[in-house]
């Protein structure tokens, strides 16, 4: 492998620049000193700041079945060029990765692409079904290695098969990641249950749905002993329902998406289904709610929910559409627009929300790592200074349903390096 040294960068956009060498997918001189050896491949990294990769909890790459709206080869380079080294894709897929076949031939395929490490989440329960669980065990040990198990798009709602998947991941060292949301309460629903809603005449998905469920499972978990991890925050009381369980030394965590950070219910008023997503889009209180409880650490980590959707499911009537929103690509400039301009994160702040705790909630040994000699070179670089307009049409998604379409943001991604070699560079990927 050929060395690649990166010359100014400025690692966490903290202190004087420095070079970077890096060796055999390792970072192998860091400092002001480090030049570049002969041979080397060479980026000016001058004005831009140097994260660890990031690692994305919830992403759906919809390949096996859903091929006419994502491949794990068109995920892959839209997570490279977004700054994400792995991410985790979901199982429903057609067939569901409810098996050791499954989830090993996502694996299998993320490994053929190369551009970012894909590792499958395995189903909770057999065909997603809620009523019958899947063999935790045989995908946990599987060459996939899988470490966290969700129904998502469909909440875990039998609170005895949840205890006793829970139970299985305590003694498997794995994650259950719960869809958070009481079916019984959500029938029909189509956004919101709040004002606009009412106005617009949609069936209301009330946040109790949410926070009832978080709460049943945080006791379960305390239980159990084990890790959950709460998908797609999206309500100002659960949050509180997370600190009350985490100061009573329950074992969750929780994601919130980008479009809960920056979106509210008020977009729905033209009836564009590019708006429609679950958890649905909450009030501006809900908002504000996410954003300083990702600053406290309430809220762990953010996590894209990518959810491509071929036009024929998305341009269609609000109550036919499918819900979902492209993410991978529009992460970063999200969380810099949300949480750094209003000083709520610090670069720093920023590694630990996108690549550090994801990491760490996984189990992952080589991503989120500080950027240090000896580390894995899981690496991106960022300019923080780049405004550009989102356009679905460019993004490397075979889908289109960006809520984003002709916004500026701020911040762009140069280059993402795995494991020495870079994958993405200049909205190229390698």
């Amino acid at each position: 492998m050929t060395d690649l040294f990166l010359g100014n960068a400025r690692p966490y956009g903290e202190g004087d620049p420095v070079g970077v060498l890096v060796r055999d997918g390792v970072i192998a001189e860091l400092g002001p000193d480090a030049t570049a050896p002969d041979g080397a491949e060479t980026i000016d990294a001058a004005g831009l700041v140097l994260l660890p990769g990031f690692v994305d909890l919830h992403t759906h790459l919809r390949e096996p079945g859903g091929e006419e709206s994502e491949t794990i080869a068109t995920g892959s380079r839209a997570a490279a060029l977004g700054g994400f080294t792995a991410v985790f894709a979901m199982p429903n897929t057609d067939p569901v990765a409810d098996t050791d076949v499954v989830v090993e031939h996502v694996h299998r395929r993320g490994e053929e692409v190369g551009l970012v490490d894909v590792h499958p989440v395995g189903a909770v329960t057999v065909g997603l079904e809620g009523t019958k669980m899947a063999e935790l065990g045989t995908m946990a040990r599987s060459r996939a290695q899988v470490r966290m198990f969700s129904d998502d798009g469909r909440c875990v709602h039998d609170p005895l098969i949840m205890r006793r998947a829970l139970e299985y991941a305590s003694a498997l060292d794995v994650v259950i990641a719960q869809h958070a949301e009481d079916p019984r309460l959500t029938a029909g629903a189509q956004a919101h249950e709040g004002v606009v809603a009412s106005r617009l005449g949609l069936a209301g998905w009330p946040a109790t749905a949410e926070e009832t469920v978080v709460a049943r499972d945080c006791a379960l978990a305390r239980e159990a002993g084990a890790a959950l991890h709460v998908c797609h925050i999206s309500s100002a009381h659960t949050v509180e329902v997370l600190r009350a369980a985490k100061a009573a030394g329950v074992r969750v965590s929780a994601e919130v998406t980008p479009h809960h950070l920056l979106l509210t219910d008020g977009r729905l008023t033209g009836y564009d289904p590019v708006n429609k997503v679950n958890p649905p889009l909450r009030t501006a209180a809900d908002t504000a709610a996410m954003r300083a409880a990702l600053a406290e650490g309430v809220i762990d980590v953010v996590a894209t929910d990518h959810a491509p959707h071929a036009s024929q499911y998305k341009d269609t009537e609000w109550q036919a559409a499918r819900p979902g929103m492209l993410g991978l690509q529009t992460a970063l400039s999200v969380v810099v627009h949300t949480m750094v301009e209003p000083g709520l994160l610090d670069w720093r702040g920023v590694a630990r929300v996108l690549s550090q705790r994801p990491a760490e909630i996984v189990g992952l040994p080589d991503q989120g790592r500080p950027i240090a000699v000896g580390e894995p070179a899981n690496l991106v670089l960022v300019d923080p200074d780049e405004v550009w307009t989102v356009r679905g049409a460019r993004l490397a998604s075979i889908a289109a349903n960006t809520p984003y379409e002709g916004m500026r943001l701020p911040a762009t991604v140069v280059a993402t390096i795995l494991r020495g070699r870079v994958t993405a560079r200049n909205g190229v990927a390698a």
